[in-house]
């Protein structure tokens, strides 16, 4: 197994699809390859930020959940640094 209990293709491909939800949802317009960084490191960052809280993230649903918020938070982190 590789990243949080998927195997890393999964995980790339995971990843990309959260990271182009979140550039969606937060009206960015990022590359293929941005997508899939924002959405896997978005999910090792939610997942260790909620499991602070108790909450755990599973499977492919879970990864995919995690990688979503986790490529949000990165974003508006980014957006509030640059200004």
């Amino acid at each position: 197994m590789g990243v949080e209990g998927v195997g890393w293709i999964a995980a790339i491909i995971i990843g990309g699809l959260a990271g182009w939800i979140a550039s969606r949802i937060m009206k960015t317009n990022t590359g293929i390859f941005l997508n899939i960084v924002l959405g896997i490191v978005g999910a090792v960052i939610a997942s260790f930020l909620f499991g602070i809280l108790g909450i755990s993230f599973g499977g492919w649903f879970g990864y995919l959940v995690a990688g979503l918020l986790g490529a949000c938070i990165l974003i508006a982190l980014v957006r509030a640094i640059r200004r």
